[in-house]
């Protein structure tokens, strides 16, 4: 559950990039030729460089293909066949642009429902886990949501749209922070319910269950001291959001802008790790970590 840094930036990106084929699919009026394949170059470079990045924290990054296998119970599955599906409807859209300056309305909206669907099942992989009650709540989605259709907009030149989405989406993730910081409580987990034996009485370990560091407690245990993560909190909400709107406000130009997405990139990638090394799982009662 705890991803190396690479991962989270790409996988970061990756949802960017979706979200800036949902803005490219209900554009209006659409960028055509060497433009449109600008902007489709980095949305695509986007998308699939973090769809590729995340396959390497697989177990066996050779068998992924078999994850698509798996649709009807598995959330990373749905996720890689709506992206698959997604990238294919946008890509015949993009090339009607590109190829032959032609709109086609009816690929860009269906190409642009599925790649928001893509960021839905991926936020669905960490909302549905009820043995980590920080995410499993629909506010999970919600924030991966405004995400790519933040970051979408910010490189899509959306100027007057993104300044509203940041300020959105920084709502949201304060309320998905404040629900989280209780929510491992208000689920009233204990050893005697992890155990299942509180009918018993109450429950202590006598021994610790390993005596060394392991799978488990790598994966899933992670504390991070309230101080720090408070710090870290005002840092990506500054990158994330305040920066952005400040360098929008200032001036309408292409260096502001990149600067602007560099620091909202930036925020994301930091607020993307916490939602990792915060989160509470369950097996941590066995470990006398929670």
């Amino acid at each position: 559950m705890h991803p190396a840094p690479s991962v989270i930036i790409f996988t970061t990106l990756s949802g960017i990039g979706f979200g800036m084929l949902a803005w490219l699919g209900i554009d209006a009026t659409p960028p055509q030729g060497w433009v449109a394949f600008a902007f489709f170059f980095i949305a695509y470079a986007l998308a699939v460089g973090g769809l590729i990045s995340s396959t390497f924290h697989l177990g066996h990054p050779e068998r992924a293909l078999k994850a698509f296998t798996q649709w009807r119970t598995s959330w990373l599955s749905r996720e890689g066949v709506c992206a698959v599906a997604g990238l294919c409807v946008m890509g015949l859209y993009a090339a009607a642009l590109i190829f032959l300056g032609t709109h086609v309305p009816i690929l860009g909206w269906i190409g642009a429902a599925l790649s928001l669907l893509t960021v839905f099942t991926t936020s669905m992989i960490y909302g549905q886990l009820a043995t980590i009650p920080r995410w499993n709540t629909p506010l999970t989605s919600v924030l991966y949501l405004a995400y790519a259709l933040t970051g979408g907009a910010l490189l899509t030149g959306r100027v007057s749209v993104a300044i509203t989405l940041l300020l959105v989406t920084t709502a949201v993730q304060i309320m998905w922070w404040l629900r989280g910081d209780k929510a491992f409580a208000d689920r009233g987990s204990s050893l005697e319910t992890a155990t299942g034996l509180g009918n018993l009485g109450s429950v202590r370990s006598v021994a610790h269950p390993h005596t060394s560091p392991n799978y488990l407690m790598k994966e899933f245990i992670h504390v991070v001291g309230r101080k720090h993560a408070q710090k870290l909190r005002i840092i990506s909400l500054i990158l994330m959001a305040g920066l952005p709107i400040l360098l929008l406000s200032i001036h309408v130009g292409h260096i502001f802008a990149l600067l602007a997405v560099l620091s909202h990139v930036a925020g994301v990638a930091t607020s993307r790790w916490l939602f990792f090394a915060e989160a509470e799982h369950t097996v941590g009662l066995y470990y006398g970590m929670r």
